[in-house]
């Protein structure tokens, strides 16, 4: 006898989103989410610290390559279980139904606590930083109520604290920020599609306008002659296979040699971390048009975009700047991409070929990037949320909707609380640092479950089976894995203090089934 088929159970969760395909997203805006999840203000900042690792050219490129590989894979695969079950949840559900119920609260507690309410804590105090470009009164710097500077406290391999706790204008902007998205997300999908399309459709332009303005104006022969050099000698150097490449083990550890194939693996720290997010639209798949076909569209067209704009956007930075630079340096082509100033490598290139008018420019555009990425991942998180305690593993209020806008109310506003939470404590950017290896896993886990899937429910419904299944899945297996082994062995920083993240919340799971499970056996004896 065959066993019924689980996935009928997530059809029978009642949807997020109005029964009318009026409050739903269309393909455009289901992309336009993906694009906008993804585009934050990573692109501008990262290729310093990834000039810095790689210290080539021909390198500096591969590792965004590494990334596009790793992430249209993930895309591509995502597709598959996204068709299979379209309901809101997302990763939450695929890990729930191909592994187990333990491994899908694990993502989603690492979910609320770092990866989604500790990027949008990041990404809204980038905006009230960049705010005070044009407003100079709001400041990291400007405190209304400083309570306490937490020293640096070294434990094993990494350093807690170091950081300052209190209220300044700069993060006060950025709870604000937070806020106002949480609340125009309660008033429905479509007001908050609304403004996901129209600044995603604005920061796609901005990031095409550097790209173009990099390669067609801003062009300069010292930065060519220092990346490319005769007969590209200079693109190619320190890009060999006997090449060797310092990389310091953890803080303050000894500095060893590594070759290529082990630098482009330590620096996708930063290029992966740029290109994250790209999952969000599985979280609201209760609320997209069709989404057995529009979610797989969306993940390749969105995702296809930003990938190829990002590897254009720093493949710009060495038409405007030489890679190597002077940290010292009193121009910005002296401190080149390596040492631009704070990191901040698109303003270097704009200030490069605007000279003075250069950081508005990329001021504006970091404005309009970081306040769209904020509102998708506002969107999409309270979904998974308002999906774990349709489980009994999460709040019960959470998994309750507005009774006019159909929206998660209770998960958007815990979701904008724990986020304010971490932009007055000043953490966000350590936990962020932390779970980058514990995101790596999960999705690991979820390729696995594809497989596990394929295996455990061959005739299961798949509108869209993923592209190149088993071969690119698997490659995604052995490049992720080796990028994790990796890290764990040169960057423990940014290992182990996620894996202790993830791992704190199995107590809070055997307290949640259980109380869930207590809850059930009691319901009988209510009804009666």
């Amino acid at each position: 006898m065959s066993t019924p088929n689980r996935i009928s159970t997530i059809d029978s969760a009642p949807p997020i989103s109005a029964p009318g395909l009026e409050q739903r997203l269309g393909l455009f805006s289901s992309t336009a989410l993906v694009a906008g999840s993804m585009i934050g203000s990573g692109i501008f900042i990262v290729d310093a610290d990834i000039a810095r690792g790689t210290d080539s050219p021909a390198l500096f490129l591969a590792a965004w390559v590494v990334t596009g590989v790793l992430t249209m894979i993930g895309a591509l695969s995502y597709g598959e279980l996204a068709a299979m079950m379209p309901k809101a949840g997302g990763q939450y559900v695929y890990l729930r139904e191909s592994l187990g119920p333990l491994w899908g609260f694990l993502y989603g507690w690492t979910l609320f606590l770092v990866i989604q309410t500790g990027t949008i804590a990041a990404v809204c105090v980038a905006f009230g930083k960049f705010l005070g470009v044009f407003f100079p009164a709001i400041s990291t710097s400007h405190w209304l109520w400083h309570i306490a500077h937490v020293p640096p406290i070294p434990l094993g391999p990494m350093v807690l604290g170091n950081m300052d706790i209190g209220i300044n204008t700069a993060n006060l902007a950025g709870v604000a920020v937070v806020f106002f998205l949480a609340i125009v997300n309660i008033f429905g999908v479509k007001l908050g599609a609304l403004i996901q399309n129209v600044f995603t459709t604005a920061k796609a332009l901005s990031l095409a306008a550097l790209v173009l303005i990099g390669f067609l104006a801003g062009r300069n022969a010292v930065a060519l002659d220092a990346n490319f050099g005769p007969g590209w000698s200079q693109f190619w150097k320190n890009a060999g296979w006997s090449s060797l490449h310092p990389v310091q083990v953890g803080i303050g550890g000894p500095t060893v040699l590594v070759n290529l194939l082990v630098i482009l693996a330590v620096v996708q720290v930063g290029s992966l971390f740029s290109a994250d997010s790209w999952n969000n639209i599985t979280f609201t798949a209760g609320e997209v048009k069709n989404p057995k076909r529009n979610i797989p569209l969306s993940l390749v067209l969105g995702t296809g975009f930003v990938l190829i704009v990002y590897f254009l956007a720093s493949a710009a930075y060495l038409m405007v700047l030489p890679m190597h630079g002077d940290p010292n340096g009193t121009t910005v082509l002296a401190r080149g991409i390596q040492y631009a100033a704070e990191d901040r490598v698109g303003t270097a290139a704009l200030e490069q070929i605007f000279h003075s008018a250069g950081a508005y420019l990329m001021a504006a555009a970091i404005l309009v990037s970081t306040f769209g990425c904020a509102n998708g991942l506002s969107l999409a998180g309270a979904r998974v949320y308002y999906a774990m305690s349709r489980d009994g593993l999460f709040f019960k209020s959470v998994g309750k909707l507005h009774p006019k806008f159909r929206t998660p109310v209770a998960g958007l506003i815990v979701q904008a609380c724990w986020a304010a939470v971490l932009c007055f404590s000043g953490s966000y950017g350590q936990l962020l640092d932390y779970i980058i290896f514990a995101v790596l896993v999960f999705y690991i886990l979820t390729i696995i479950g594809l497989f596990v899937l394929r295996v455990k429910r061959p005739h299961a419904p798949r509108p869209y089976k993923a592209l190149g299944y088993p071969v690119l899945p698997a490659l995604y297996l052995v490049m992720a894995a080796w990028i994790c082994v990796v890290l764990l062995r040169y960057k423990p920083q940014y290992t182990w203090p996620g894996l202790v993240l993830v791992l704190l919340g199995i107590p809070v799971y055997l307290f949640w089934s259980r109380r869930a499970a207590s809850q059930a056996e009691d319901a009988p004896t209510h009804a009666s």
